[in-house]
């Protein structure tokens, strides 16, 4: 699944495990389609970051890669954490914030 992320400023598009962990890091229940509004913003950012600063937040499986364990010599590049997922949204909700929009999400 995809989720698309939007706001009057803009759109974000996120897979799905991770949008909706974040989402629910945010306090939401992580259904998709959903909204928050803009008076909700600031707290739901707020809980966004205090659980990504406390590192409980489980990171969503990676996908598996097959190709890559046929050889151990192959270079990896380094995972993408949710934490570098959470950047674009948390710019995006602050934006979002400075502007009194709302938060909109859908399968995208």
């Amino acid at each position: 699944m995809i989720v698309k992320f939007s706001t009057r400023a803009g759109a974000l598009t996120m897979h799905g495990d991770a949008a909706v962990t974040l989402l629910k890091a945010m306090g939401h229940s992580g259904t998709v389609p959903g909204a928050i509004l803009a008076a909700d913003l600031p707290g739901a950012l707020a809980s966004l970051r205090r659980a990504l600063d406390s590192g409980h937040l489980a990171e969503p499986a990676a996908p598996a890669d097959d190709a890559a364990d046929d050889d151990d010599t192959e270079e990896r590049a380094p995972p993408v954490t949710l934490r570098m997922r959470a950047v674009p949204l948390i710019d995006m909700v602050e934006t979002a914030v400075a502007r009194g929009s709302d938060l909109m999400w859908e399968r995208g």
